[in-house]
């Protein structure tokens, strides 16, 4: 079965089929053999108790029956509604403030501000976008190399995914019963060790090519930036110290998310107007639309496997390689590491996350909360990997370059980035320290 599904799901890929649609004609072609071609009969006669399409109505309804994926759809439209505003100027020109006086002060100002607005958005493809547009120009305006610019850039917008909040832990979390709110708490340190591997590489190749620095920014510089940027900086804290503090759940913190972004857009910077709405609620919708798309698609195939004890199959044959748990991990990684370098990472993690997540947890002895942290951050990797990063092919876009230029260019943070995840996938410690001192954990 598992040759069968393998045969059939990277078969309709190559025809260029989405990938929702891709995983849902597998999940039927699958239920469809698992009846057996004597059943078609059967299966395909509405009247049958196990007619095919309404197993498949019924599991794809499932899928998505959790009310923690209702978070989704608030934080992507607050997200947009911030972005909207035009709060990015204001959190480019705090991070320039802060860190433009190292050499190479752009790319640095580039990678911070992604920190920033990781704490809104929760999405990479956002932030390659919004602050891409732009820094690329005005990094190449002062001297920076084109291809650099862009490859720092997606390097940095990885962070989005990590610090929350984050719509990929909210998936991980709702369909591994994992605590969001403790993933919440387990991102910040990794997010913030990958930010500074970044800045390592960044700060080294500023130096190596003698990229320009910016003078020190003045008292009054720094307090003038920080008033700018203290009303967008304000929406993570109340997210974040909402949900930790148990005033709200993560699905209510939201909701609370888009109504204080409607209150700055309107009312404080007076920078969304009423029609701009139905747009920014088009968008919200056809993003949302496109993951639940995948999830209850992904929601169908899963169960199948389960049926077919597939889980069970890949855990003795890594189990099988090694009984040495640091191995057993290391194979984990490099798994999802090439699965997310050709597969959209949403469904990736919604496929391989009942497989592997039960294999680490129950034979590694990891905590779940960990697993789910090494999780995201692998397949988030894939964000800026070839052959479909999504973020590369933003940033390609915004520069006008190649995928093979910016592909030479964003080498050097991939590799960074690959040890700042390997550092947080054998250091537990590092990413359920927060957890464990707010009791999640």
């Amino acid at each position: 079965m598992l040759t069968f599904i393998s045969l059939v799901f990277f078969g309709l890929l190559l025809l260029g089929t989405p990938i929702g649609f891709a995983l849902g004609i597998t999940a039927v072609l699958s239920l469809a053999k698992l009846g057996g071609i004597s059943q078609l009969p059967v299966l395909l006669n509405p009247g049958s108790d196990v007619f095919i399409f309404k197993m498949v109505c019924q599991r794809f309804y499932a899928g998505l029956d959790m009310f923690t994926l209702m978070a989704m759809p608030f934080f992507i439209f607050a997200g947009a509604i911030m972005n909207k505003t035009g709060i990015t100027h204001r959190l480019v020109k705090f991070s320039n403030v802060l860190v433009g006086h190292l050499r190479g002060g752009l790319a640095h100002a580039n990678i911070m501000a992604s920190i920033f607005f990781s704490g809104m958005t929760g999405a990479a493809v956002s932030d390659t976008a919004a602050i891409g547009t732009m820094l690329i120009p005005a990094m190449v305006d002062e001297g920076y190399d084109k291809d650099y610019s862009a490859a720092v850039t997606a390097a940095s917008s990885i962070i989005g995914p990590t610090i929350p909040p984050s719509n990929m832990m909210v998936i991980y979390g709702s369909l591994m019963s994992v605590s969001i709110a403790g993933l919440f708490a387990a991102g910040f340190l990794p997010g913030l060790l990958i930010a500074a591997f970044l800045m390592i590489m960044a700060g080294y190749i500023a130096k190596k090519r003698n990229y320009p620095k910016n003078p020190r920014s003045n008292l009054k510089e720094v307090l003038n930036a920080t008033k700018d940027a203290i009303i967008p900086l304000l929406m993570p804290i109340i997210i974040l110290g909402g949900i930790l503090t148990g005033i709200f759940t993560p699905t209510e913190a939201a909701a609370v998310a888009v109504g204080y972004a409607f209150v700055i857009g309107f009312f404080v910077l007076r920078t969304l107007k009423l029609n701009d709405i139905p747009e920014l609620l088009y968008q919200t919708g056809k993003t949302t639309g496109v993951v639940f798309l995948i999830i209850g698609s992904a929601s169908i195939l899963g169960w199948v496997l389960t049926m077919e004890r597939v889980p069970e199959a890949v855990a003795a044959g890594l189990l099988s390689i090694s009984n040495n748990p640091h191995v057993v991990l290391l194979l984990i990684l490099v798994l999802m590491l090439i699965v997310g370098m050709f597969m959209d990472i949403a469904a990736a993690l919604i496929i391989l996350g009942p497989i592997l997540h039960p294999i680490a947890v129950n034979n590694l002895g990891i905590h779940p909360i960990h697993f789910g942290i090494i999780m995201v951050l692998s397949l988030n990797l894939a964000l800026m990997t070839p052959p479909v990063g999504a973020c590369l092919f933003v940033a390609c876009g915004i520069s006008k370059l190649s995928l093979e230029q910016l592909t030479r260019a964003i080498w050097p943070f991939i590799v960074v980035v690959m040890i700042a995840l390997f550092i947080i996938a054998y250091w537990s410690g590092l990413v359920l320290l927060i957890p464990r001192m707010l009791g999640l954990a």
